[in-house]
């Protein structure tokens, strides 16, 4: 429920964020784990991976405009946003399970097999997420509500985030015990079936409140026109181009930098404590302690810790925004993300407890950017309601996660080029060369386009005067209309 104040209650924040919970299962394992299960579980060319994730993520981009367009106009008694939700549910899951199964065909059928459920699970994450996201801004108007659901959304992503980051590759090992293909089958089974039953719950707990003006007649030629012609919205859609490219680079090389950079093999007193620690993880969830992979378990580790550093990090990027406003918060932090992500290039080999301390002091900065820009993407669509008296939500979100898949889809596909181009070699040590390229490809190359994220929000004009006097007029004219 929401009071006359806008006020959102803890538990349609709760249930709203769980919705993202969901596609985090699937989204950070194709941010983190999906290039590596490509190369070393199921058996792609780290080049023929990148060439995949470049065409199916640029079709993923297509299809979020055309599914923000067809949100915008659904006319439904749950609203129009929400019906999505409960549509896809189900066919996100068997996507997401069948996404990470290894048939058993030959190298020419695998590449086939490989784009054919890629392409179908980025079809139907379109489908869902787009409208998703566009939900945050229909559920209340209240800007610091909205920061507050976007923390609460980011708290949960975070927790998804350490199950991907910090359980899936003990999950892959328990259940696959040294068959990584049935391990990996296993375990996003699981994390997907979680997905279907958190959007369900999204779907029941959420409520649809900002409508459009009821004069307004619905136009995709009128929206598009409003897009381009709002400058706060293009100058976000280049934000979350270029934030996506860092991700993607970077995220997608993390786990090659631990497994053949850092010296797992070594007895350092790290990697050992890393190891009791996972033990003890596992056990405390029915999993029969860690495995002989250290250099898995102290990715692991080091991740569940550095991801709890993230929730504080979101903890305070609630009260900074409401006293700074959003934009300055972001563009500071986001800042400071990427200067400890360039000093991820002068580690030296076998610096497990200084890329911990890193570990955690990036995802704490990042976790204080999370709830952020998401935000300011329902502030986008105010701006547009507020100069040009139309509003037209799903299109607006739609807009900028373009931008996020093609930042996805160049920042995955540049990660594989540049990991082929070193000459990587599944599963064996690698080269000087090889070893040179996954350390730029984790911090030089990808904190280039976070430089470009910070110049972009210098000219970004939401700030907060900006948020407080939109709030108080849209309330106003709402009146008139509600």
């Amino acid at each position: 429920m929401q009071t006359e104040t806008g006020k959102l209650s803890v538990r349609e924040k709760v249930g709203y964020s769980l919705g993202d919970g969901a596609a985090n299962f699937i989204f950070q394992t194709f941010m983190l784990l999906q290039l590596s299960f490509y190369t070393d579980t199921f058996g792609l060319s780290a080049a023929a991976a990148a060439t995949l994730f470049l065409i199916a993520r640029l079709w993923g981009a297509v299809c979020d405009p055309v599914f923000g367009a067809l949100a915008d106009r659904t006319q439904t008694r749950w609203g129009k946003f929400r019906p999505w939700i409960l549509w896809t549910a189900v066919p996100f899951g068997i996507l997401g399970y069948f996404a990470f199964t290894t048939p058993d065909f030959s190298a020419a059928g695998k590449i086939i097999y490989a784009y054919i459920t890629y392409f179908l699970l980025l079809t139907v994450y379109s489908a869902n997420n787009n409208p998703y996201s566009a939900l945050s801004g229909v559920i209340t108007g209240n800007m610091a509500q909205r920061t507050s659901l976007s923390s609460y959304r980011f708290v949960v992503v975070t927790l998804a985030t350490i199950a991907i980051q910090g359980f899936t590759l003990p999950m892959v090992n328990h259940f696959g015990q040294g068959n990584s293909s049935k391990g990996y089958q296993i375990t996003m089974g699981i994390f997907s079936a979680l997905a279907i039953i958190f959007l369900f719950v999204t779907f029941f707990t959420t409520k649809e409140r900002i409508v459009p003006p009821p004069s307004q007649k619905s136009s995709l030629r009128q929206d598009l026109s409003d897009l381009l012609k709002n400058r706060q919205w293009v100058l976000m859609f280049f934000v979350f181009l270029f934030m996506f490219i860092f991700l993607s680079m970077r995220n997608s090389i993390l786990l090659y930098f631990f497994k053949y950079y850092l010296n797992p093999d070594s007895q350092h007193a790290f990697l050992i404590n890393a190891d009791k620690i996972l033990f003890g993880l596992l056990s405390l969830v029915g999993m029969t302690g860690a495995n002989t992979d250290i250099a898995g378990n102290t990715f692991s580790v080091i991740n569940i810790i550095s991801q709890l550093a993230a929730i504080l990090g979101i903890a305070l990027s609630n009260s900074l925004a409401r006293k700074y406003g959003k934009r300055d918060v972001f563009r500071i932090w986001l800042g400071v993300a990427g200067i400890v992500a360039i000093l991820f290039a002068f580690l030296p080999p076998g610096a497990v407890g200084l890329a911990f301390l890193l570990s955690v002091l990036f995802n704490f900065s990042w976790g204080v950017t999370m709830p952020l820009p998401w935000a300011m993407m329902a502030d986008v669509a105010d701006y547009s309601e507020w100069k040009n008296n139309r509003r037209a939500t799903g299109i607006v979100f739609a807009g900028i996660v373009v931008g996020l898949k093609v930042g996805m889809a160049f920042g995955g596909a540049l990660a594989g080029y540049l990991l082929s181009h070193s000459g990587y070699v599944p599963n064996v040590a690698q080269s000087p060369d090889a070893i040179r390229g996954i350390r730029l490809t984790i911090s030089i190359y990808p904190a280039i386009a976070i430089i470009l994220c910070v110049v972009l929000l210098f000219i970004y004009g939401i700030n907060k005067n900006v948020e407080d006097k939109m709030q108080y007029e849209l309330a106003e004219r709402r009146k008139n209309y509600a």
